[in-house]
């Protein structure tokens, strides 16, 4: 329940020749009884690095392919000398910066000539980690919502997760109708890992209300533990009393050893093998009402963030394309994305070989043209599978196929993949601002509104930059 700004690790690429070193090294014995020198492991500013590999420019983007965006290796020089390579991370795949930091030390302690060893990292602009008593408030609201959802007739909410959590304008957290919705008529709905599944579900198909309270067990792990940890592995560390494993490490002294006991015991009932044997909704909200801490500090406060939240948005300067990704109106996006077509393609590298012009290579122009159309025609299921057949084949790269599938998985209620496809479009395109822009939409339809914020300014910067000549 964490985020940062940037993960980044270096690496060297070449070592000092001619026997020359700075002072500041250590000598590495080697097995073959070698003598290798490396400088220690440090910590470095993001700004070194942003320095030495020219504001991480797309020129410097030395590998990308296998990689999750925008996880992407770059080329520079450390004090215009040393040659480097930065990998700089995703900000969900290190989301807790101690484990990170150790991690990196470890490896900066393995050093041979036959690798390129790891010079050092960067744990730069931390956001602060969600507070327990924010936390407890969370599962308490959305405890409520469902008891309030089970007294109107709506037992069955579908795919419960973090990402149904939505937080409004003074941050207080909402639990989206969506899930009351998704295959209700039959009762079938479950979209998540198999190992956060039901079990009953499993064996039936069907979710029921206990499979609901499964689900919200699942919830209370991640808001114990700032991760997703499956129900059977933390089961197993509950029976052993392992609570500082299932414990976030940025909650120390946040709360008492009975609180989190309280917490681990209900996860505990929640998640018990039997259906009959999970409390219902109001036995949650019973129990968790006593829990809460700093109950009359309003959310935004303990969110840290100014009061309105996601509408001091509306204070930047929006094009019409940002003023529509920030109210998440995919129809305007849809009709803006359609009349630019693929002008922002232009200068994107394509480089295509005579043996790529053969009917594999008009095969993926097709199935562009498919997309192309299916897009216009707001058939959105078919224009992902179309698009998704053009990139697979990897011929060429696009920065609109990759947005105009981004929205088209908004459209289809897939935020995930949606931010997967607009970091993919960054990727390729680091100065585009629609990329800003739809990861913005994509963020905030899973409810990460900070983080859309920060792309909504990076696309507007990078737009007014454009447009001044900068």
């Amino acid at each position: 329940m964490g985020a940062c700004v940037s993960r980044v690790t270096v690496c060297c690429c070449r070592t000092p020749r001619n026997g020359v070193t700075n002072d500041n090294t250590d000598a590495v014995t080697e097995e073959q009884g070698e003598a290798y020198e490396l400088p220690v492991f440090q910590e470095f500013t993001f700004e070194q690095l942003r320095l030495a590999t020219s504001g991480f420019a797309v020129e410097n983007i030395v590998s990308e392919h296998g990689e999750k965006a925008p996880n992407v290796v770059y080329k520079g020089k450390l004090d215009a000398q040393r040659r480097i390579a930065v990998k700089r991370f995703n900000r969900s795949a290190w989301p807790d910066p101690r484990q990170f930091l150790e991690e990196a030390r470890s490896v900066g302690q393995i050093q041979s000539k036959r690798l390129a060893n790891l010079l050092g990292c960067c744990c730069e602009g931390e956001s602060q980690a969600m507070k327990w008593p924010m936390r407890l408030r969370v599962v308490l609201y959305l405890a409520e919502a469902l008891e309030y959802c089970t007294s109107r007739g709506r037992a069955l909410y579908h795919d419960l997760n973090a990402y149904r959590v939505l937080f409004d304008d003074d941050c207080n957290p909402r639990l989206s109708c969506f899930g009351l919705m998704k295959n209700s008529r039959d009762g079938k709905s479950y979209s998540t890992n198999l190992a956060f599944t039901p079990p009953e579900y499993m064996r039936t198909g069907r979710i029921t209300p206990e499979s609901v309270i499964y689900s919200f067990g699942t919830m209370l792990l991640d808001v114990l533990s700032g991760k997703h940890i499956p129900p059977s592995h933390a089961l197993d560390l509950i029976r052993d009393r392992n609570f500082n494993m299932l414990t976030d490490s940025c909650l120390e002294g946040q709360f008492s050893n009975e609180e989190g006991t309280e917490l681990v015991r209900l996860a505990s009932r929640c998640l018990h093998y039997e259906p009959r044997e999970r409390p219902n909704v109001r036995s949650l909200v019973q129990s968790l009402a006593p829990l809460q801490k700093d109950v009359e500090t309003p959310s935004y406060e303990l969110m840290d963030i100014p009061r309105g939240g996601v509408s001091s948005i509306q204070s930047l300067p929006l094009s019409p394309l940002a003023e529509a990704c920030s109210r998440k109106d995919l129809t305007a996006i849809h009709e803006i994305l359609e009349k630019t077509g693929y002008k922002d393609d232009e200068g994107t590298a394509n480089e295509l070989s005579f043996q790529m012009w053969t009917n594999q290579m008009q095969d993926t122009l097709n199935s562009k043209k498919k997309g192309d159309n299916a897009f216009r025609q707001k058939d959105f299921t078919t224009a992902i599978d179309c698009y998704s057949q053009f990139i697979e084949v990897g011929t060429m790269v696009s920065p609109t196929i990759y947005a105009r599938r981004c929205l088209s998985y908004l459209m289809n209620d897939m935020p995930q993949e949606a931010l997967s496809d607009a970091m993919q479009a960054l990727v390729i395109s680091p100065t585009w601002p629609t990329a800003f822009y739809l990861q913005a939409a994509a963020l905030l339809a899973q409810g990460i509104e900070n983080e859309a914020q920060e792309a909504l300014k990076d696309g507007c910067n990078l737009e007014q930059s454009s447009s001044s000549g900068h």
